[in-house]
This record gives structure tokens, sequence and C-alpha cells, in this order.
């Protein structure tokens, strides 16, 4: 009887916490100040969180959280928790078996090559992919095709699809429409979407080297790029998560570490369909959403079509990269 009504707690805690981080990330914070990386241990039974980072909003003291087991982040009050503050090696060690931690220390070893750098793909027992589609500075519209796709593939069979949607600080400024767009698709339940930070500014050379090119470019200010990003979702009513997509898929050694001490989790893919590059069980595809590369887009929704049957038997699915990425550390000692 004890052991029935322990579970019962835990699953109205876990609601709980679930309609707290829906609320999050529906939340505009249009007044952010002193908005900063921040580590520690911050505890509300019956979990534990991650702090990543703490912001000010009309004088209100906040913290962006993770949960180190699953990989969720929310928003919440500072004073909800028991903290103890702690610098990122330290965080590292308090949490080092977590699937969090684990993702983070995947990623570093794969730091060296100049391209795809990170976790490129996820579990490969999923009978499925996870799908990734980058917003990059554009001036043509969002290419919606791709989320009236899913919506007519998935609705009777998986609903709300997810989709993990690279954001940049500059496609928010200047597509207002379509990103309202997108949250209300969210609200409609008909897609799921987890939001990674993709860099502010996307700049991009056509004739500097790649180890001169996107946020190697000489003069590139990380922080500004990293953290105004984070800034413009969360004014956007946007829930950053832990994952940071490199512009180009671009970056060196010293970068991928530098985007890991933010406590970020660089993501690659295995599939970038406009370059030809094939899908397998549990890739991270990667389309472009922006309207920049309607041949990659276009190559997805014949793979949606040739994969009808199988979507409309479960056999074939799109899974959260969150879940996917978490899901590969899992019960691992």
């Amino acid at each position: 009887m004890k052991a029935k009504y322990f579970k019962t707690i835990l699953l109205f805690s876990a609601l709980i916490i679930g309609l707290k981080n829906l609320a999050s990330a529906q939340a505009s914070y249009l007044k952010i100040t002193d908005y900063k990386v921040y580590y520690g241990w911050a505890s509300h039974y019956p979990q534990d969180w991650l702090i990543l980072r703490s912001f000010v909003n009309e004088d209100k003291d906040y913290y962006l959280l993770v949960d180190p087991q699953t990989l969720q982040t929310k928003v919440d009050e500072q004073g909800f928790y028991k903290i103890r503050p702690l610098t990122w090696d330290e965080a590292r060690t308090f949490f080092k078996k977590t699937p969090y931690m684990r993702a983070i220390a995947k990623a570093e070893k794969r730091s060296v090559s100049i391209q795809d750098a990170g976790i490129e793909a996820g579990m490969p027992k999923l009978t499925g992919i996870s799908l990734t589609a980058d917003l990059c500075p554009s001036h043509r519209p969002l290419d919606r095709r791709i989320f009236t796709e899913i919506f007519n593939e998935f609705q009777q069979v998986e609903r709300p699809a997810p989709i993990a949607l690279s954001v940049t600080g500059v496609w928010m400024r200047q597509h207002p429409a379509d990103l309202e767009w997108l949250k209300q698709q969210q609200a409609n339940n008909d897609i799921r979407i987890t939001w990674i930070n993709h860099s502010y500014n996307h700049r991009v050379s056509p004739t500097a080297p790649l180890k001169q090119n996107f946020l190697l470019e000489p003069g590139t200010d990380i922080n500004y790029e990293v953290l105004e990003t984070e800034k413009a979702m969360l004014k956007n009513g946007l829930l950053p998560s832990v994952f940071f997509r490199f512009p180009g898929l671009v970056s060196d050694q010293q970068l991928v570490y530098r985007i890991t001490d933010f406590g970020l989790i660089p993501i690659g893919s295995d599939a970038w369909l406009a370059k030809g590059q094939k899908t397998q069980a549990g890739s991270i595809v990667l389309i472009h959403a922006n309207g920049n590369e309607p041949v990659g887009v276009d190559d997805f929704i014949r793979l949606l079509h040739k994969k009808a049957g199988a979507i409309a038997k479960k056999q074939w699915l799109l899974y959260d990269l969150t879940e996917s990425v978490s899901g590969e550390f899992e019960g691992k000692n």
C-alpha cells in the first residue's frame, strides 16, 4: 500500500512539473536583465535540477534549469528551490553519471572535426528519425510545407509530432509572423518543438576558408552569439533547450569546448538531406526550414511519402531529439 501511495505521489509530482514546464514554455519574459551563466544544484523534492542561467524579469529572479536525467529544461522562480552554487567543473563532477553529462562528454569526444562535431545520431535501435530544421537568417518566408506534411502523415499516429528547430536571433527578429505561426501550431497540439540555439547572427562568408568562417570568423563574440539568442527565445515565449547547432556545422575543438562550457550539447547530423546523405535508424536529420534549401525539404517530403505505410503502422516515427539523446544513456552506470 505504501509503495502504491508513493508511486501515486511521484506521478502527481511529474504531472505538476509537466504543467509548469508547459507554462514556462509559453511565458514571455519581455524585460530581462542581468542574464548570465550560473551553475548550481537546485533541489525541490522529489527532483534535482542543474541551474544553467539566472536572470531578472520585472523584479523577479528566475533560473533556467535542466533535468540532468531527461535533458528537459524549464524556467522557474528562484525561491522555490534549495540552492547550492557550483562551478562548471563541480557541476560536471556532481552530475557525472547522468545522461546530460554523458551527452556532454560524448559531444566533446567528437570535437576535432572541422565539420559536424558533436552528437550526430540518436539511439540506433529507434525505428525512425529525429528531425531537425534550421532557421538561419533568410529573406525568404518559412517553408511551411514541412509542418503541413508532418501533420498530414502523423496526425493519426503521433500527435503532436516532435521536431527540433535550430533558431537564430536574426531569424526571430526578421520573421515575427512566421514565429507566431509556429507557436500556434504547437499550441494546437499539431507539433512539439524543441528549440535549439543556432547563434544570434549566423555570419557566413562565401570566400573565407572554413577555419575562419561562421563562428570561427575572427572577432566573433561567442558570449553574445549564445546568450543573446537565449534571451531572444525567452522574450518570444520559447523555451531554450540544452542543444546548440553550429552554423554550417562548422567548429573546431576549442569552440566545441567553449559551447559545452555554457552547458550546451553540440548537435550535428548524419543525414543532411540536401547533401544527399541517407537516413539510418536513429538518424538526426538536417533540413532547412528558412526557404533557402527547398531541395532538402523536397527530399524530406519524399521520404515521408515513401514511409507512409510504415508510419500508419507505427513502424517508422519521428522521435523527440531530447528523448533520443538522453535515452542512449539511461540506465548506464
